[in-house]
């Protein structure tokens, strides 16, 4: 368990393995607990590096606005106090909002992206997109967290044989501060970069559950827009795809990551 400060906040941030950095970042409301599957794959062969991005998990949750932006300058000041260079980087949902950031803004701070279940942009088009907004956003006010915890578990992980799943998501809700999971809400909503994709240099594997909150097509669409891309989906996987299919996701991410590693070298 290590901390570091970047701008009077203290990070969270854990360390595994030894070889080239690898950073999984974690999503909305969640922590390092939610790679527990990936790191005992990664560790072997990687210096894995799992912080807990701000407002969330270990690190400190100051009463201010966060940002997307804000979230990808924390990251950074990481990879310059571990001394990382490029480093392959793996987000989750806004995990992988932050890498898209990072992507555009330090492109030659990243060897590798890896992106689950996200996108390079959250904006507020139509009348039905304000209403889907308004309707979370009022829910999370009125709700507990524990409830939200429990909503979710049941809508990620409906199946019987994930009562597991379901009890870990509702109790490792429950212990998020509410102040922190608002403002990094309201962070993700009006983001977006996707005009600043071509900026993202290094091999980018995009990688979508079948049954993700937004369809597959939408990631076909920006996937076209990155300069070296592919995406691959997962079948029977819902937003969580790194828990509710850890084996698949691992071997996909370790083949593209070896694949990455390879043609380096070569160079």
């Amino acid at each position: 368990m290590a901390y570091f400060e970047h701008e009077g906040c203290n990070l969270h941030y854990e360390e595994y393995g030894h070889g080239t950095p690898l950073l999984l970042v974690h999503g909305l409301g969640s922590s390092t607990l939610d790679w527990e599957k990936q790191i005992p794959a990664l560790a072997t062969r990687y210096r894995v590096i799992v912080p807990d991005v701000r407002g969330h998990g270990r690190s400190d949750k100051p009463r201010e606005r966060y940002s997307i932006a804000g979230f990808s300058a924390d990251l950074i000041a990481l990879i310059e106090h571990l001394n990382l260079g490029p480093a392959h980087y793996v987000g989750l949902s806004m995990g992988g909002m932050i890498g898209f950031q990072l992507g555009v803004d330090q492109p030659q701070l990243l060897k590798s992206l890896c992106i689950v279940n996200s996108a390079p942009e959250v904006k507020l088009r139509s009348r039905d997109d304000y209403w889907q907004w308004f309707k979370r956003w009022s829910l999370m006010h009125a709700l507990s967290l524990r409830t939200i915890g429990k909503a979710l578990g049941g809508k990620l992980f409906p199946k019987p044989e994930q009562a597991d799943l379901r009890q870990k998501m509702a109790e490792r809700w429950a212990k998020n501060d509410k102040h922190a999971y608002l403002a990094s809400f309201n962070a993700i909503v009006g983001w977006g970069v996707q005009e600043r994709l071509s900026k993202v240099t290094c091999p980018t594997l995009i990688v979508s559950a079948d049954r993700d909150y937004t369809p597959v097509e939408l990631k076909e669409n920006y996937v076209k827009l990155l300069p070296d891309a592919r995406l691959v989906v997962i079948a029977d996987s819902r937003h969580a795809t790194p828990l509710d299919q850890p084996d698949h996701f691992n071997q996909t991410l370790l083949k593209f990551l070896t694949a990455v590693d390879t043609t380096t070298q070569d160079h």
